[in-house]
């Protein structure tokens, strides 16, 4: 898995093309297709009979590509995610303007989403489920194919 570093992560990111872009930008069409995109019901059987399940989420193969294509990019940044207060403002603002930051912030949120869902299962689920991550997406294709129109 490639990850940024947190000392060059800017630099990085804005050098990408809208080729470097396409495999998130490929999956845009499928998330707006998808109604459900995690499923923890066999879960919940299980902790109906007893048994914890400690990954309870069988994902949407939308969100399994997703994971796969920030990785692949890559538009994971390593820095101390749980800590960023600012980012954690912007996720709880269901209002929030994507569009008023720049693309390496908004990978900054992915990452951190990404990242805590390691530790918090369903964390990228709910992201697609409320609409933050397509939200982040469609912001991040605007700010790196100017001029095309906004879908």
């Amino acid at each position: 898995m490639k990850v940024l570093k947190d000392d060059n992560y800017r630099e990085k990111i804005n050098s990408y093309t809208k080729q470097d872009w396409k495999p998130l930008f490929d999956l845009i069409p499928l998330i707006e297709q998808t109604d459900k995109f995690g499923d923890d019901t066999e879960a919940m059987k299980s902790l109906e009979k007893g048994i914890f399940i400690m990954d309870p989420y069988e994902e949407h193969h939308v969100v399994e590509q997703f994971r796969e294509a920030v990785y692949a990019i890559p538009v994971m940044i390593d820095f101390d995610w749980s800590a960023w207060d600012e980012g954690r403002k912007i996720v709880s603002d269901d209002n929030f303007d994507y569009d008023s930051n720049d693309i390496p912030t908004k990978c900054k949120i992915i990452s951190a989403i990404v990242r805590n869902d390691r530790f918090c299962s369903g964390r990228l689920v709910s992201a697609f489920e409320t609409g933050m991550m397509l939200k982040v997406l469609r912001s991040i294709q605007r700010q790196a194919e100017p001029g095309e129109p906004a879908k």
